[in-house]
């Protein structure tokens, strides 16, 4: 059983992080901030694949100031992303910005991080304290090192000398982050800052990759620290549509659980006795899962020898033959199909399942 660090609490918006809520799983838009037709669109689907959190690019005054109308066309937590201009940060909380994330050491000295501090105080907003290693002050990268996993001070030192920064001007809703793009330097970086500070924590390994590197090192990273109870909210970096990193990051909650969020899928990896395109047909389920709410156990897989058998346990499942496939349920044998119908009768058996969950579903 994980135990979870306590933390003290904050909200951003209506998201409460830290302390014994719920790990939040976030993405960031790749739009361009100022188009907002488009950053919107996305960030629609990502609400609609369970995202809870989204933060955005604020890279001149313009971007700023179209997070108004994002905001108010979104459900979800909006969090601005702001580097080396503090003008930038209190426009954005001025549009109504959820949350903003800086580095307060490059917004080019104290007197302007205190009035960004003023502004999050006024327009009741938290701070993300973000630092990454490449972006540590020269003097601890002379004093320590570039970070590593044997050598995380740098890192650590940068994190608490940026919040106590903003303690020092009366500001305590701060999660902090401490991000690297090596597994092992992110596991044992976020193990220290954990013993020495009660703040929430934002994990993520960054520049992670893509799919397949991208998933592995988040996964790995991200999983450790996970199963010690560390952690408040995460987001996993690809190098890929946001939206493949909220699938991966409620799998990973999934897979320690800690949380569960719509169907689990299980599918074999294919052999010799397969007949039946199953990587599409598993891809084209897949696709349709991440909208669905309903905690169903679903299977997919190759050939109607072993398929009943092998996921006695999920709900609903089907198996390919040669020409034809089989739709079963907990084990039994619920329908025959022939191949070019198995994936619509499916799907429309999975809409029943699901509408059935959201009808009897306790308020």
């Amino acid at each position: 059983m994980i135990v979870r660090r306590q933390t003290k609490k904050i909200w951003l918006g209506n998201v409460e992080i830290g302390g014994d809520s719920p790990i939040s799983v976030q993405s960031m838009t790749n739009t361009n901030t100022t188009d907002i037709e488009a950053t919107v669109a996305q960030i629609l689907k990502l609400e609609n694949g369970g995202c809870e959190i989204v933060r955005v690019a604020v890279p001149d005054q313009e971007a700023a100031v179209a997070v108004r109308a994002i905001r108010d066309s979104i459900a979800i937590p909006l969090i601005a992303d702001i580097h080396f201009d503090a003008r930038l940060a209190v426009t954005a909380m001025e549009n109504g910005a959820d949350g903003i994330r800086i580095n307060p050491g490059n917004l080019g000295g104290e007197e302007k991080v205190a009035k960004v501090v003023d502004a999050a105080l006024y327009h009741k907003v938290p701070i993300r304290v973000g630092v990454n290693s490449g972006s540590i002050e020269k003097d601890l990268l002379k004093k320590y090192g570039y970070p590593s996993a044997d050598n995380t001070d740098a890192l650590l030192e940068s994190a608490m000398r940026n919040v106590r920064l903003l303690e020092k001007y009366g500001f305590y809703d701060i999660k902090i982050s401490i991000k690297s793009a090596d597994v092992l330097t992110t596991v044992n970086g976020y193990s220290k800052l954990s013993g020495i500070t009660d703040y929430p924590l934002h994990l993520g390994v960054t520049e992670a990759g893509g799919l397949i590197a991208g998933t592995v090192k988040s996964s790995v990273a991200l999983g450790i620290l996970l199963s010690q109870g560390i952690g408040d909210t995460f987001r996993i970096s690809l190098t890929r549509d946001p939206v493949e990193e909220i699938r991966v990051g409620f799998e990973l909650l999934r897979s320690l659980k800690i949380r569960q969020r719509g169907p689990e899928i299980i599918s074999c990896p294919t052999c010799g006795r397969t007949r039946i395109d199953l990587f599409s047909l598993a891809e084209k389920i897949e696709d349709r899962l991440q909208t669905m709410k309903a905690p169903l156990k679903i299977a997919v897989m190759g050939c109607v020898v072993n398929g009943p058998g092998e996921a006695r346990e999920a709900d609903i499942g089907v198996a390919g033959g040669n020409g034809a496939g089989i739709i079963f349920k907990r084990g039994e044998i619920w329908k025959k199909v022939a191949e070019k119908e198995l994936l619509s009768v499916f799907m429309s058996e999975l809409e029943k399942m699901e509408y059935e969950w959201h009808k009897n579903k306790p308020l």
